[in-house]
């Protein structure tokens, strides 16, 4: 047989999703996860990024000149 990894959001949907397997008769099994998705310091530079898209503080650099920049 195979095995499902299912990703509830919240307490709601983990609820839901036990009731429904306990009434298909499906054994599982939960692990509380203690793996972050994704570093803060990583995190805090991507919003930063998105703030400077946000307000215009790009630079564009066309594909033909990709090699000269100095």
């Amino acid at each position: 047989m195979e095995t499902l990894i299912v990703q509830p959001k919240n307490k709601e949907q983990l609820k839901v999703l036990e009731v429904i397997f306990k009434a298909l008769k499906v054994d599982f099994k939960t692990e509380k996860s203690t793996k972050k998705p994704y570093n803060p310091e990583f995190k805090a530079k991507m919003k930063q990024v998105e703030a400077d898209v946000k307000a215009g503080k790009t630079t564009k650099i066309e594909p033909a000149d990709i090699w000269n920049l100095s």
